[in-house]
């Protein structure tokens, strides 16, 4: 079938679908993006599927079909290979003598008809079908789902020739270039690799492991603080994918008995995507841990981290400080520096010098200075704070105080006029005190250094599409040692049933939930009499602090999260 030579724009206007500066809107994305032209004018609710699949049917002259409750027999599908259906969009619906019948989204797609014509050796009758409908059909028919979907990026193999892995810094010269370094460097294993790490950002993961096994490599993504597995590498390409991981990330191909870190870059959708590579050696191979650094996913407006009204008053009460330490605690993962990038963002102002020392900069803050803090030739974080303090900072961050040393030139930063701000690793904000205790700073300095405590957890948040009020009686609520809000007067308790949109977990995304506690006067004789975390916790709270528990009890209350995350996440007081 011969299909008339039209541009989809001049039929939309034609027909007054769209406006020409929503066209030239998504017209100017398109070529920025990669993105299909029909897609962006959808996505953005400029067309409607329905208008658009009945405009190219009645201006191309072929007919449209909704393939929704298609059963397509296998043979039918062997036809056309998985990731070809993926790579244009398209589904094969039947075969009638040397004719196959093609369900597109884009039947103006000449390229896709020819590729199929000239592997199928089939003449190919194109029909169009609804985009949504259509990729439903294909991973119902092939298999898999989202997270199955490592090939579906293929898509945009052309229009993202520009998007390809940048390195950040050269690697290591090495003289003898081995052929496993050219192997890494063909362009099937450039592809491949390339299409794990866009499998992660399309899933919205914050890691992505490579792990080696005897028989198999497996790959998993770390999506809303849980793991999940994807599809995997052939075995025998093991060696050439970690190759070309430590290619992009600066590191040596040759060393395989010692961990490496390094660092890559790759553009996705129009942004730049920061990527921390670790390599660890392990019985059947390296592992490879990929920690995605999202810029445009950073969220910055302390307003926008959704803290309660006590933290949130508290943290700012703290931030307008001349001087003093703020000190944020919780396990890795739970979303202390994107509170403390909010924080610097807040006090990143044109009158103030803030300067930072971290290990990694995960994120680069226009405006702030940021050190890198090198460990294997002495620039730790104690030697680096002691250098900034000579850069006449009004505001420092130290990524992390992990020894006595850190701690004690930290403190006295604070006592010298500077704000400081931190993480430390205990349990709860109470535990702040008796820690730095512990690493060596005297009593009296805690009490007059610390501003502000504050642990952080997150809590995985409910989805919206499949979310439904649940009666929690009155004897279980006193368990969970919930009392009412004044700010929540009608509290709403959420379960998520499980849908496609959350892969039938009924959680989606997460949300921060922070308890903060001030350096109230009421607490200082107790820090200097080294009294225990929970002493200072009770005091705490009779002075108003409200505890994680209280926090997440509150989020559960508003139907943001759910009961059984409040468990999970929190102890009780």
């Amino acid at each position: 079938m011969k299909l008339q030579k039209k541009r989809l724009e001049d039929m939309l206007l034609a027909e007054q679908l769209v406006k020409p500066e929503e066209i030239r809107e998504c017209m100017h994305l398109h070529r920025v993006t990669g993105q299909s032209l029909q897609q962006l004018l959808v996505e953005k609710g400029y067309l409607q599927e329905e208008d658009l699949v009945i405009t190219l049917s009645e201006h191309l002259g072929v007919p449209h079909i909704r393939v929704a409750n298609y059963n397509i027999p296998k043979e039918i599908l062997a036809h056309v290979p998985e990731a070809l259906a993926r790579q244009y969009q398209m589904l094969p619906v039947s075969l009638t003598g040397e004719v196959l019948t093609l369900a597109m989204a884009d039947p103006l797609n000449i390229m896709a008809v020819d590729d199929l014509r000239r592997i199928t050796n089939h003449e190919v009758e194109p029909v169009v079908a609804m985009m949504t409908e259509l990729r439903e059909a294909i991973n119902r028919h092939y298999g898999g789902d989202k997270a199955d979907s490592i090939f579906r990026t293929i898509a945009r193999r052309d229009a993202e020739k520009d998007d390809d892995l940048l390195e950040i810094r050269p690697g290591d010269e090495i003289e003898d270039v081995s052929l496993l370094e050219a192997d890494a460097d063909a362009e099937p294993i450039k592809q491949l690799t390339r299409l794990l790490l866009f499998n992660g950002l399309e899933l919205g993961a914050s890691d992505i492991h490579i792990e080696p096994f005897e028989k198999i490599v497996r790959v998993r993504y770390r999506v809303d603080g849980s793991l999940e597995e994807g599809k995997g590498p052939p075995k025998n390409l093991q060696p050439n994918i970690i190759a070309r991981l430590k290619i992009m990330s600066g590191c040596r191909i040759d060393e395989h008995r010692l961990p490496q870190d390094g660092r890559c870059r790759l553009k996705y959708k129009g942004r730049e995507i920061d990527f921390r590579v670790a390599f660890l050696p392990c019985r059947h191979g390296e592992k490879v841990v990929l920690r995605v650094l999202d810029q445009g996913n950073l969220t910055l407006e302390l307003e926008k981290l959704d803290f309660e009204p006590q933290p949130m008053s508290a943290f700012e009460e703290a931030l307008k400080l001349p001087h003093g330490m703020i000190l944020l605690t919780g396990p890795t993962g739970s979303g202390k520096t994107t509170t403390l990038y909010s924080a610097l963002h807040r006090l990143n102002q044109i009158q103030t010098n803030v300067v930072t020392v971290e290990d990694p900069i995960e994120y680069e803050l226009y405006g702030v200075n940021q050190v890198q803090v090198k460990s294997q030739i002495g620039f730790t974080f104690a030697e680096a704070l002691r250098q900034i303090l000579r850069q006449d900072p009004d505001v420092v961050m130290v990524g992390e105080i992990r020894d006595g040393e850190t701690a004690d030139v930290a403190v006295k930063a604070a006592l010298t006029g500077h704000l400081v701000l931190s993480t430390l690793h205990t349990n709860d904000a109470a535990g702040v005190f008796p820690r730095l205790i512990d690493m060596g700073v005297e009593p009296f300095l805690v009490m007059t250094s610390v501003a502000l405590a504050a642990a952080q957890r997150l809590l995985k948040k409910v989805c919206n599409e499949c979310k439904d009020t649940v009666e929690v009686p009155a004897d279980a609520l006193e368990r969970f040692q919930y009392t009412p809000f004044d700010y929540i007067p009608n509290p709403q308790f959420m379960h998520g049933h499980g849908c496609s949109k959350c892969k039938n977990t009924g959680y989606k995304g997460r949300t921060a939930v922070i308890e903060v506690m001030l350096n109230w006067a009421e607490l200082q004789p107790l820090v200097l009499k080294r009294a225990s975390g929970s002493e200072l916790k009770n005091m705490a709270i009779r002075l108003g602090m409200r505890s994680l528990r209280q926090n997440a009890l509150a989020k559960a209350a508003r139907g943001t999260t759910s009961l059984q995350q409040v468990l999970d996440h929190t102890i009780a007081d």
